[in-house]
């Protein structure tokens, strides 16, 4: 990859250098393994960086091409994903989710202990904004109705997409659809119904309309076995060591794996995502391949949310205060407010093993930083990055 003059196109280059010492710190003081960090302005690559190691057992370094397990920044690809199927007149946002996935048709809410009907059905926009009622489970909330996922296993990895909305459509909802943001697997149904609305599999339709247009080689829900030495190792905040190996069930990328999750299953690279990132960034199009319209990446980066249903927020966790939702992305609405070192109008996600992007149409910016370390924002390396990286500009 190129990487031009940071002084060209409106850096500081040494205050930019700012993003090596914070990925450094992080690495020398033992909470951090190794991450890669890409920032390009006005289309063009100004920093690319590794740092640290990819495996800290065998001493392998990060490199441009590493491999990371992106999780939910899986979320923004899923959105664009829906918003092709929204070009081509497959829905409209305030459908009911019953009309295309009958099994939603007779789901209840959980109020006091009692099953209730919802006060009205699951519209497609409450799925990508997260209003839908749905939950994730243990990982998110202990609320009787995310223990109920956590039993019945939902999102499985030997599950297709179908089986996992059937599963999922059994569950009651946390609240009534539209009352208030609540982070949820709702991206996940989204994944199931492209495949309805296109007759592929989820990870085909990625493949054929986002991935291959964009020359995103090394994105899918799986992984080649000639690229699993590519792959980082997992890591885990230790109780005694400061960073632990992760080996859980859900950490499998192996052809055997059957749900295709559209919240948070995809493996990328700092490259791939970073062209994903640039196509947004220029209004859906990228090297003479159009992949969305325009006005399509507006609405996916505009504020959907009500105020009622603010704020953006995890359970149990400092709210995203200034910050709105679009379509599968997290929008800036108030810098200040938060105290989130960015512009009014910049979007994107992070993913739950710390990787993170910023994409800024106002300063013409694309920003990214990938690592392995669970859970996210145990450290405010997220917040520290936008400062490091908003702090360089001319």
């Amino acid at each position: 990859m190129n990487i031009a003059s940071p002084e060209e196109h409106g850096f500081y280059p040494g205050r930019l250098n700012r993003v090596n010492h914070l990925m450094e710190r992080y690495i020398d003081e033992g909470k951090m393994a190794g991450m890669v960090t890409l920032v390009a302005r006005q289309g063009q690559v100004v920093h690319f960086e590794t740092h640290g190691q990819a495996d800290l057992k065998f001493q392998r370094p990060m490199e441009p091409n590493t491999i990371f397990r992106i999780f939910s920044m899986t979320k923004p690809i899923t959105g664009a994903a829906l918003m092709v199927c929204h070009e081509e007149g497959w829905f409209n946002v305030v459908d009911p989710v019953s009309k295309y996935l009958p099994e939603f048709e007779d789901v209840k809410v959980w109020e006091e202990g009692e099953l209730v009907d919802p006060i009205r059905p699951i519209t497609i926009q409450d799925l990508y904004r997260h209003t839908s009622g749905l939950t994730y489970g243990g990982l998110f909330g202990g609320h009787e109705v995310d223990i109920m996922y956590s039993d019945a296993n939902i999102g499985a990895p030997e599950r297709p997409n179908a089986k996992f909305v059937q599963d999922i459509a059994k569950m009651p909802l946390r609240f009534h659809p539209g009352e208030q943001w609540h982070y949820s697997m709702g991206m996940d149904v989204l994944g199931a119904l492209i495949e309805v609305f296109s007759g592929q599999r989820f990870g085909e339709f990625l493949q054929e309309r986002i991935f291959d247009p964009l020359g995103m080689v090394d994105t899918a829900f799986t992984i080649d076995p000639e690229k699993e030495e590519r792959l980082a190792t997992l890591y885990q905040v230790g109780e005694t060591d400061p960073l632990e190996k992760v080996d859980a069930d859900w950490n499998r990328y192996t052809a055997d794996v059957q749900f295709e999750s559209g919240g948070g299953g995809l493996l990328s690279t700092v490259p791939d995502y970073y062209r994903f990132a640039q196509c947004l960034l220029n209004g859906g199009t990228l090297d003479g391949e159009r992949i969305l319209g325009r006005k399509s990446v507006e609405l996916m980066r505009s504020n959907a949310l009500e105020p009622h249903q603010m704020p953006v927020a995890f359970e149990g966790t400092e709210a995203f205060t200034g910050f709105g939702y679009g379509v599968c992305v997290k929008v800036m609405q108030d810098p200040a407010a938060g105290g989130w070192m960015g512009s009014v109008g910049d979007f994107g996600w992070g993913g739950y093993a710390e990787t993170y992007h910023i994409i800024d149409p106002a300063e013409d910016m694309v920003s990214i930083m990938m690592m392995q370390c669970l859970p996210s924002m145990h450290y405010p390396i997220r917040k520290e990055f936008r400062t490091a990286v908003y702090q360089a500009l001319a």
